[in-house]
């Protein structure tokens, strides 16, 4: 990250990317990073237009009301879901304990995944307050997205891919990914329903993009990819 708007120490924060989300019907990007970082960038310009430091961010998610939240994962300091104003970089709103938080979807209200529970919150005026949660069938949190045009949720583990239905509040195998360790992210197009994947064929990296519905890959060697977004735009 070289934005010249992103004060140095941070911006030497982003020395990864885990996380790279279009939003605003993809005229802006968020991204986290495993060495600190978060930042929200207009993909027209490049400009950064909110940053801050999170201890391990591995995922965020605009709230309403011009916020940020962000889930911060293992290490001192992390393990924690963090707050923002987007119009104050660098100072939390607020801030809460999640063990391993990895995964953030909001619909309403905020689903947020961690190393062994999937928790429900809703929004107060500038925090969040947990009002469920759920163990999840396997540890190893990884991501967290929404099925589009479904009540379920995506939920990739360490040894295996988990929906999860938010009516009945349950989870069940994925019906393809089910079976698959690894799995570092998942996404479904919102028009079309394909499936884009990473499954980890080194360590935590993977040197292609899986797909099903219909099924393909698409290489990209030397890459060291972590997760998969559909750039959606409107």
């Amino acid at each position: 990250m070289d934005r010249p708007e992103i004060p140095d120490p941070i911006r030497q924060r982003f020395r990864s990317t885990d996380e790279c989300k279009p939003v605003d019907g993809g005229r802006r990007i968020l991204i986290t990073s495993s060495g600190g970082g978060v930042a929200l960038v207009e993909r027209e310009t490049g400009k950064a237009v909110f940053w801050a430091s999170v201890r391990n961010a591995h995922s965020a998610e605009i709230l309403p009301g011009n916020r940020v939240v962000v889930a911060g994962s293992y290490g001192e300091d992390g393990n924690r879901l963090v707050l923002f104003d987007l119009a104050v970089p660098e100072k939390p709103l607020w801030s809460g304990e999640l063990y391993g938080a990895h995964g953030a979807v909001w619909d309403g209200q905020l689903w947020a995944l961690g190393e062994k529970e999937l928790r429900l919150y809703d929004r107060e005026v500038d925090g969040l307050a947990l009002r469920r949660q759920w163990e999840l069938p396997d540890p190893g949190g990884h991501d967290l997205r929404a099925v589009p045009g479904t009540c379920r949720l995506v939920v990739t583990t360490g040894k295996r891919v988990w929906l999860f239905d938010r009516e009945r509040q349950a989870f069940e195998p994925h019906p393809d990914l089910g079976d698959l360790a690894g799995v570092k992210g998942v996404d479904i197009h919102p028009a079309t329903g394909q499936v884009a994947y990473v499954k980890a064929e080194e360590s935590w990296w993977a040197y292609r993009v899986l797909f099903l519905d219909p099924g393909g890959e698409l290489p990209l060697p030397g890459r060291r990819l972590y997760k998969a977004r559909w750039m959606i735009t409107k």
